[in-house]
């Protein structure tokens, strides 16, 4: 009954989108996914405190979701409540001195692209990447040598029961796809500092990288990017190749042509076809390059 309670208590009487049995497949970028129990948009920092606090009552767990473009689901979904920010958590504002506040919820693609547009230069590894500030901070989105952590100056999260806490840049340990901050907290608002550029030179950055991801990388298809992590200096993808599987399917799931670290949704892919390929994939490598794959994809409703 948590669930339902939870749902009972929040539906109209907080500023937030409150929905039962949401599919998931309709929020994440490989279109797969069972629904949602619960899932609540809150759009203002009163109504996230009232989320969480009514959640903790009901004893439901939960879970942020951003655009869903890290994410597999699983077939059977998930059995508590998906968080997704809403417009307060949506917003950036630009300083005179080049910083920008902006608010997790928002679409990384658009900071990017206001950045090029004041001439603010920092932001160019992350042309082409999907999904929110929020996901890009909580991963150090960026490319495999150039992360977002290189222009953080500090993180604002919510500590639930406790308030909202503030992380320098400088005290926050930042690595490949990882960072040290506490994963039961939310992060709420990061503060990048951008420097001045010359507009064609960011401009012209910019259409490269996504005009080299668009050709090496599979972009009709729904996938979650980069399946598994690089250990290291080596590249995933040459030795997913190197084991002859690009194309190895299972069900509606294949590894892609072009990148062999996407397993893309070639049509109708359950979660369950994605892990069947992700574990032929580990069990290869493993085999043939001694290599112990991790996944870069978030699993969410896979548990007992």
């Amino acid at each position: 009954m948590g669930v339902y309670n939870a749902y009972m208590s929040l539906s109209g009487a907080i500023e937030a989108d409150v929905v039962r049995n949401e599919r998931l497949s309709r929020r994440t970028t490989y279109r797969i996914g069972g629904p949602a129990a619960l899932l609540v948009c809150p759009h203002t920092y009163e109504a996230l405190l009232k989320t969480l606090e009514v959640l903790r009552e009901e004893r439901v767990e939960w879970v942020i979701l951003g655009r869903g473009s890290n994410v597999l689901v699983s077939d059977r979904g998930y059995g508590g409540c998906v968080i997704v920010l809403g417009r307060e958590f949506s917003r950036m504002n630009f300083a005179d001195d080049g910083t920008v506040c902006v608010g997790a919820g928002m679409a990384l693609i658009k900071v990017v692209t206001e950045a090029m547009r004041r001439s603010l230069s920092g932001l160019e590894p992350l042309a082409g990447v999907p999904g929110t500030v929020g996901g890009a901070i909580s991963m150090n989105a960026g490319t495999r040598h150039e992360w977002i952590s290189e222009v953080v100056q500090d993180v604002v999260c919510l500590r639930p029961g406790m308030g909202l806490v503030r992380y320098p840049a400088s005290q926050v340990e930042w690595g490949y796809r990882t960072t040290s901050l506490p994963t039961n907290e939310i992060i709420l608002e990061v503060t990048l500092a951008l420097k001045p550029g010359d507009h064609a030179k960011i401009s012209a950055d910019i259409e490269e990288r996504i005009r080299r991801r668009r050709s090496t990388q599979p972009m009709g298809k729904p996938s979650c990017g980069s399946v598994f992590k690089n250990p290291g200096d080596r590249s995933v993808a040459l030795m997913i190749e190197g084991c002859g599987l690009k194309g190895y399917r299972q069900g509606g799931a294949v590894v892609s042509g072009t990148h062999a670290n996407f397993i893309i949704n070639d049509g109708g892919a359950s979660a369950n076809d994605v892990i069947a390929v992700m574990t032929h994939i580990h069990s290869c490598v493993q085999e043939k390059y001694g290599v112990d794959l991790q996944p870069e994809v978030k699993l969410l409703g896979f548990g007992a």
